[in-house]
């Protein structure tokens, strides 16, 4: 009910925005891409990713493109890999978050550090200073093109019990999904536990983890509230995902199609950061059983406050642990590029030695 429910609210939303329009194609040539794509439980695979591919880009085109999108995890992928995956043309196209590839290289969680940004605009901001930097990254290493960056509701702290606030967190074991965060938790004292999305509702109700971070949404729509009891929404970044194509792929198709692909992606993009921002205003209610909740189901969390000393020890955390952290792994040369990018955007500013 509730995939069919977000599926017409896509749908409707994207024809709103003119998004399905036959005034883009002329005459395209035909062509099948293979997606894989985002976590399908969350909000931005069920709201912008599959209808995008299913039904957008078909319409638009004339019927001319259409897409096989598969989420990853019904393909049983580990999110680490995507990029691996997409090099060797495993899919034409592919949306992931793009923390989870900084493994690979460091940069690719360089506009969504932990805690780096606190509201939607900000962190889109930052990634927009940070393209042609993970553009050329991907380029030059992945046979990959960046082509749109999106996001998720903040990424928060669901626990087993009722927490009292930051400081409860030391000593817990909280299921993490990048280095970064782990670096913010290393400065609380708590034990980072890498796990991937879908194992996480098990985890949470056998006590393997005591708490887990996700979007503040993307847990609901996922069936996290039937194995926690609190929300701490202190913000651990924002799960920035893009879209990337191929290079192989990209290079085969006409100018014409590239174009048309060009402007449907740049409507994308600015859709999913508007259901970014819808979900984020509606995450409380729907994780407290209130109205309106159009785009989750509703629960029975408590939402433990965010005290002023702990925003202010958030700060200090960002400023010390997770910038320098990052500034480390990435090495003195990244950390300028960042300075001049991405600091330059925000104001702040990573150690270069």
């Amino acid at each position: 009910m509730l995939t069919r429910s977000l599926g017409a609210i896509a749908l409707g939303s994207l024809v709103a925005l003119g998004l399905i329009s036959s005034g883009y194609a002329q005459d395209l040539p035909k062509y099948q891409f293979k997606v894989i794509g985002l976590n399908g439980p969350t909000v931005a695979s069920i709201v912008d990713e599959v209808p995008f591919w299913r039904e957008t880009v078909t319409k638009a085109s004339n019927g001319a493109i259409s897409a096989d999108i598969t989420p990853l995890d019904q393909m049983g992928v580990d999110d680490k890999t995507m990029l691996r995956l997409l090099r060797l043309g495993v899919m034409d196209f592919a949306g992931m978050d793009i923390s989870k590839m900084a493994g690979d290289d460091p940069r690719f969680e360089g506009c969504d550090l932990a805690g780096l940004t606190l509201d939607a605009d900000k962190a889109r901001a930052a990634c927009n200073a940070y393209r042609e930097v993970i553009d050329r990254q991907m380029q030059k290493n992945w046979n990959a093109k960046l082509l749109a960056f999106g996001g998720n509701p903040p990424q928060v702290f669901w626990c087993r019990t009722v927490v009292g606030g930051l400081a409860d967190l030391k000593g817990k074991k909280i299921r993490v999904f990048n280095n970064t965060m782990r670096d913010f938790l290393n400065g609380v004292g708590a034990t980072a536990v890498s796990m991937a999305f879908a194992e996480v509702v098990p985890a949470l109700n056998n006590g393997v983890v005591d708490c887990g971070v996700t979007g503040s949404l993307s847990g609901n729509t996922a069936g996290w509230p039937e194995v926690a009891k609190s929300l701490y929404p202190m913000s651990l970044g924002w799960s920035i995902n893009v879209l990337a194509v191929n290079l192989n792929t990209w290079k085969r198709l006409d100018k014409r199609t590239q174009d048309f692909m060009l402007a449907q992606v740049k409507s994308y993009e600015d859709k999913m950061w508007q259901t970014l921002k819808k979900a984020d205003a509606e995450a409380d209610n729907c994780n407290t059983g209130k109205q309106p909740c159009t785009m989750g189901k509703l629960a029975k969390l408590t939402i433990v406050p965010v005290k002023p000393s702990e925003a202010v020890e958030h700060k200090r955390l960002v400023e010390g642990a997770v910038l320098a952290g990052w500034a480390k792994r990435c090495g003195p040369e990244c950390a300028r590029e960042w300075n001049g990018t991405v600091g330059k955007a925000l104001g702040l500013s990573v150690p270069v030695n």
